[in-house]
């Protein structure tokens, strides 16, 4: 079936004419060119740190965007991009996260965490956590209040943002404020016979089952789920997590045809039954990204996120 007729109308030629990722006919490397091309062409706005990488392995690239005043002990959150594990870097929301430092009088630090096949997990997870624990380091020089940081992540940097999250909870070291989940991918079952729902109007654009399942075995660096135990399955599969209570309240939204709709609204119904505060939304007609197309529903999604910045961060 075609579920083009369901797109909201202003997504509608974006996602009949965006190219989707065929892992048969599209190299990593072509993928990430392509990435790269669409970069910002006017400079990228945030500032290049440095973080102390994970125990044997590179520093960590971050940028840093700040609001133009900053008060004292402002809110920060930790970006983690997109790109399915395989491609793109913290450039690609240059603008994005420069306009949310300017509106939620934030500190925004986006992360350069490495990208599989060449570093699986959980390298790409430690590097998240290595920037997490420079940020709470260095939060009184960013004039950041410890108690006030967050982390948030779209699509597969979701996926990190919800890891994250269970990790620091986990370990106990760090306490985040709240975590913003931009339709993440949270279950390597999707698009596959094993996925609890197959839901037959999602995931026909941008981001398909073929090119999920190929960005998934990529970060698992072929280990199957069912290899890991404990809380690392969940580090590495929020969705699979044997617990999820105690973690930081929770705002994610998705589109109605994203791939990844019964996943989000199973893992926020779960978060909640957990006694977890969440914040769902589910956007009719949304397509995988449709944040990114000028009219009604990203002009919604922008005023919710906003309003849950004001109140969670």
């Amino acid at each position: 079936m075609t579920s083009l007729p369901l797109v909201d109308a202003d997504c509608r030629d974006f996602a009949a004419s965006f190219p989707v990722f065929d892992p048969e006919r599209v190299t990593i490397a072509q993928l990430r060119q392509a990435v790269r091309a669409a970069l910002p062409t006017d400079g990228v706005r945030g500032e290049e740190r440095f973080a102390p990488g994970p125990q044997g392995s590179p520093d960590v690239r971050v940028l840093l965007y700040r609001p133009e005043r900053v008060k004292p002990a402002a809110p920060a959150l930790l970006y983690l991009h997109g790109g399915g594990f395989i491609a793109g870097g913290p450039e690609i929301a240059d603008v994005d996260n420069f306009r949310l430092a300017r509106d939620a009088g934030a500190v925004i630090v986006a992360v350069n965490y490495r990208l599989a096949p060449e570093t699986p997990f959980p390298g790409p997870l430690e590097d998240c956590y290595a920037a997490l624990q420079w940020l709470f380091v260095e939060a009184e020089r960013l004039g950041v209040d410890p108690n006030r940081i967050g982390v948030m992540g779209h699509s597969a940097g979701g996926c990190l943002a919800a890891a994250l999250a269970l990790l620091a909870r986990d370990r106990g070291a760090h306490r985040l404020k709240c975590q913003f989940l931009i339709y993440p991918a949270l279950d390597p079952r999707t698009g596959t016979p094993d996925a609890p729902v197959d839901n037959p109007t999602t995931g026909e654009f941008l981001w398909t089952r073929s090119a999920n399942q190929f960005g998934w075995a990529a970060m698992s660096g072929g280990l199957s789920p069912g290899e890991l135990t404990g809380e690392s399955l969940g580090h590495f599969a929020p969705a699979l997590a044997e617990a999820v209570a105690g973690l930081p309240p929770l705002f994610i939204a998705v589109g109605s045809l994203d791939l990844f709709l019964e996943e989000d609204v199973a893992y926020a119904l779960r978060l909640a039954r957990a006694g977890v505060p969440v914040e769902a939304h589910v956007y009719p007609g949304g397509v995988h990204r449709f944040d990114e197309v000028a009219g009604r529903l990203a002009d919604t999604f922008n005023r919710d996120l906003r309003s849950a910045l004001d109140r969670l961060l």
